[in-house]
């Protein structure tokens, strides 16, 4: 990582030894991956409710000629968009150069921001951001700097976190400041107008979400090798597909995160279903199939859909239907996971979390064993562990095991009502060891990372509704 550039500074301010800042999950990103990203990303801007401000670094000045047209149009719905990159494309003479709301930086050649990727996107109801620095020769190591462009390879991350597109954003109009004085005050202005806007909510993130993935979709359709001649085809798809399931998993730390009350769900609900499932020894691949599902199952509740749920399919499925496959309502949660083919068996699981065992559940009325496996040991675990947290944020003074023991016993009066019975007698044994001392280290997988959680038994032993 080049010292200096906005990159390095925005990991060195994230170190653990920097007091409260959470530390970073960088990743490697392929070329063709970054592109469908980013397209994506700006994309968004054409359809966002505010006006935001738009900072980019395109690495290389020739890039800025390739994006040009495509600039003229997100520049009509930003309020200010800065190019900045090496003086080495003619952009300057297009007439996107020439919009008032648009400002190049002609970065000098000994300039690490020079050599980075990125995109900066910042509004009151709509954030994001690509960071990304490419290999050096010697990081790409023996196989050496790819013959391919599309296979070039960048590290750095992506998110939707607003407080860290603010101070990237920051860092970067520090940085400029040098070339600019007059842009970088009147950024700094824009930026401090942005966050003190009042706003009653933020742009639908799920519908940002598929747009992300329908987009990393199409890029893996167009860069199959009858299309390009790639030296490692398989890896360039996995890192499309690794990078589909951080969309999701970054939407749903952004759920967590809007918690303040239990901000720390989706891991510890991870962590406590893969212990339960290790006492129930399920294989492998159940496991890391129910852990993507926990990181996952905030993502819309169904009880925030109940307008969309029909009095005829509140109980078992309408006597009208009776001749058809089962079905029942869409649920909006987990209606985006499915824009993502090897999400559905995920989505599934998570439709089913409101079922009952007794069949009073939604949104199938689902009885018994009809409920997937996985359905019911997460709607289980996921209750508890709001339970728990919500005694913890009630009684202050409380212990852990004392907490632990006043939500199992809301489980057990509805064991066999809503629970199944004998996964209520296993999270027994849980919290029996918890209380006794058994250690289950929280942690949040690291996002860039999250590819193997995914299995070529995705689909399997989950019904589809």
């Amino acid at each position: 990582m080049l010292e200096g550039s906005i990159l390095y500074q925005l990991k060195l301010a994230h170190q653990s030894a920097q007091g409260s800042q959470r530390s970073l999950n960088f990743g490697v990103y392929y070329k063709n991956t970054l592109v469908a990203l980013c397209h994506a990303l700006e994309d968004c801007i054409l359809t966002c409710s505010s006006e935001p401000l738009v900072i980019t670094a395109f690495q290389r000045g020739k890039w800025y000629l390739e994006e040009a047209d495509r600039y003229a149009e997100l520049a009509e719905r930003s309020r200010e968009v800065v190019l900045m990159a090496a003086p080495d494309s003619g952009f300057a003479e297009h007439p996107t150069s020439q919009r008032q709301n648009v400002e190049l930086v002609s970065l000098s050649a000994d300039d690490p921001v020079a050599q980075e990727w990125h995109l900066m996107i910042l509004a009151p109801t709509y954030s994001a951001m690509v960071l990304c620095q490419e290999l050096s020769v010697a990081e790409y190591g023996k196989q050496g700097v790819p013959r391919v462009d599309l296979e070039r390879k960048f590290y750095g991350f992506w998110t939707f976190e607003a407080d860290l597109v603010q101070e990237a954003m920051e860092l970067a109009i520090a940085h400029l400041r040098t070339y600019n004085p007059v842009l970088a005050d009147t950024l700094t202005q824009h930026i401090h107008a942005i966050v003190s806007t009042p706003i009653e909510k933020r742009d639908p993130l799920e519908s940002i979400v598929s747009r992300v993935v329908d987009y990393l979709q199409e890029s893996h359709t167009i860069s199959t090798p009858t299309h390009h001649t790639f030296e490692q085809p398989q890896i360039l798809d996995g890192n499309l597909l690794s990078n589909e399931i951080q969309a999701f998993l970054r939407m749903a730390q952004l759920t967590d995160q809007a918690d303040a009350l239990n901000p720390n769900a989706a891991a510890e609900v991870a962590t406590l279903v893969e212990a339960m499932g290790q006492f129930l020894d399920l294989p492998v691949w159940q496991l890391n199939r129910l852990k993507l599902a926990s990181l996952l199952h905030r993502l819309a509740p169904l009880q925030s859909s109940a307008s969309m749920l029909t009095p005829s399919s509140l109980g078992r499925y309408s006597q009208d239907l009776s001749t058809d496959a089962p079905c029942c309502p869409l649920v909006p949660g987990a209606q985006v996971l499915r824009t993502m083919p090897r999400m559905r068996a995920i989505a599934t699981i998570i439709t089913h979390l409101s079922e009952h065992w007794d069949g009073s559940g939604q949104p199938g009325g689902l009885v018994g064993d009809e409920i997937p496996l996985e359905s019911r040991m997460l709607g289980l675990v996921a209750a508890f562990q709001q339970q728990v947290a919500d005694q913890r944020a009630r009684s202050e003074g409380s212990s852990l095991p004392e907490c632990l023991a006043i939500a199992l016993s809301q489980c057990h009066k509805e064991q066999s009502r809503r629970w199944d019975p004998k996964l209520v007698d296993t999270l027994t044994l849980l919290v029996s060891g918890l209380q006794q001392g058994l250690n289950l280290p929280v942690s949040m997988p690291k996002i860039s990372a999250g590819l193997w959680l995914l299995d070529s038994h995705d689909e399997a032993l989950v019904p589809r509704f």
